[in-house]
């Protein structure tokens, strides 16, 4: 039964995906569509998803289809360019399309800006839904207190510590541990420094400042296995992002409980805060971790379970397999506390816009570590929702995600470049000018290199993505020790 419920919940996830991914590739282009039907331009189709139809109805003398390559979609207007290269060909005899009027190039201008004003115009209808519903936010976002070093990390020979609070990084203001707007997690990925500069205030000491230097490149990793598995991993495996080696600071939230663990037994739940141990005051894993426990000693639980105080027992012990010290058997919420916030539509669109404006000019800077192989296509992007839907809040982080979404996709496809909407409009801009269309050659063989040079990418960027999704295997590494409490005999009496 549970195989069941399983199976029917991931195709009920994978069917949600597809309705909102699709939803805002037909407002795309549903843009362009009514643009040339007000501009009375010819249209052949109507198409969601590239490649031959798997499926096709003619309406109106325009052909409505379903594509076999799920990647975008599109409306074919001869009369804008030639785009047969990726749109392919009308079969013959269902397009009249021949000595086609040419139309000027306002009209071209306004039916490819139409496209990403619809998808500017979806974004705020999410972002007022957003603000409506209001957006989950987790501890591990908002805070910009260091909860933990990694052993050995740029920080730690740095001299961060747990419970410092980061203000500046490289100079500028941090708001936040993790996102794309002044926050901690994407200054240092971004920087084109090779040392950081960290402004900070450690309790008890007041405000400092540490310069986190780069570390030296990695060797490569041996993989196991023959030549296949060997360029596969090389193909697929994105370029590292640097880090410096710090998580963010969340309170004990129980994620978790191990089976037959005395958190188990204590009836500990997941969303469960831990508060106080013993009446000393707790708020990190950290605390609770190195709490001095001691293996069947009753210990009094203080916990925050749906707003209110709970008090309970519980009496640690050594894990019987694996076991080192005693242990409660609880799994941390990566996240800590989450709370839901409502957030202007504006400051949601102006956000969104920014981070694709920085996430380009990351791309595009040669000193920035960010590259084009970090960047993700519709697989990534499907997979990014499936992941947001498994989410407890999924829905909501689902909407929060679609603003951002269509902004980027409204930006992107004004950049200049053949193919692209901007590409027509700097087309259509210089015939403007130059008083007589670019000739039709031209147009042919400039469209179809960049058509060319899109598909490459768009495989590229598809083989990293599908590569996110497929376990690297443990290329030799031990693996990791298992911790597992087992059931206890029941007293005889």
């Amino acid at each position: 039964m549970e195989i069941l419920i399983s199976i029917l919940r991931f195709i009920g996830i994978i069917f949600l995906v597809l309705m909102v991914f699709n939803l805002m590739i037909i407002v795309h282009e549903w843009g362009h569509f009514l643009a040339g039907r007000w501009r009375g331009l010819y249209i052949d189709r109507f198409q969601i998803w590239f490649g031959k139809p798997i499926w096709k109805k003619t309406y109106n003398g325009v052909q409505y289809g379903l594509g076999s390559i799920p990647a975008g979609g599109f409306v074919s207007l001869p009369q804008m360019a030639p785009m047969e290269a990726i749109e392919g060909s009308v079969e013959e005899g269902e397009s009249p399309a021949k000595d086609l009027p040419p139309i000027t190039p306002l009209d071209k201008i306004i039916v490819a800006v139409a496209g990403p004003l619809f998808s500017f115009l979806l974004a705020v209808a999410f972002a007022v839904v957003v603000w409506a519903v209001k957006k989950p936010v987790s501890e591990s976002v908002g805070t910009t207190t260091i909860g933990g070093i990694v052993e050995n990390s740029p920080a730690e020979k740095a001299g961060l510590k747990p419970g410092d609070t980061i203000t500046f990084v490289d100079g500028k203001q941090v708001e936040r541990f993790q996102g794309m707007n002044s926050s901690i997690m994407w200054t240092i990925i971004s920087s084109e420094n090779d040392d950081i500069e960290v402004d900070l205030v450690r309790p008890g000491v007041g405000e400092m400042t540490v310069t986190v230097k780069r570390p030296a490149e990695a060797e490569a990793v041996e993989v196991d296995g023959g030549w296949l598995r060997k360029t596969w991993t090389y193909v697929s495996k994105r370029p590292p992002l640097r880090t410096i080696g710090v998580y963010p600071q969340v309170s004990p939230v129980v994620g978790r409980v191990l089976e037959n663990s005395p958190a188990e037994a204590a009836g500990l739940e997941a969303a469960d805060v831990i508060k106080a141990i013993n009446d000393t005051a707790v708020s990190t894993p950290r605390e609770v971790g190195e709490y001095d426990w001691k293996s069947g000693e009753t210990v009094s639980l203080t916990l925050l379970r749906n707003g209110e105080e709970v008090k309970t027992e519980i009496i640690p012990r050594v894990p019987e397999v694996g076991g080192e010290k005693p242990l409660l058997g609880v799994v941390w919420d990566a996240e800590g506390i989450r709370t839901l916030v409502r957030e202007n539509p504006i400051t949601q669109v102006v956000n969104s816009f920014n981070s694709i404006v920085k996430t380009l000019g990351a791309v595009f800077s040669p000193k920035s570590d960010v590259s084009a192989g970090h960047l993700s296509g519709p697989v990534g992007i499907m997979g990014l929702y499936y992941d947001l839907f498994q989410h407890e809040e999924g829905w909501r982080l689902a909407l929060w995600f679609s603003v951002l979404l269509n902004v980027n996709l409204a930006i992107l496809n004004m950049l200049p470049f053949p193919v692209l909407d901007g590409g027509h409009i700097v087309m259509a801009t210089v015939e403007w000018v130059r008083k007589r269309p670019i000739p039709f050659k031209v147009l042919e063989v400039v469209q179809t290199a960049f058509v060319l040079f899109l598909l490459g990418f768009m495989a590229f960027v598809t083989l990293k993505d599908v590569g996110d999704r497929v376990p690297e295997g443990d290329n030799g590494a031990a693996p990791p020790k298992e911790t597992r409490f087992l059931p206890l005999e029941k007293d005889p009496a």
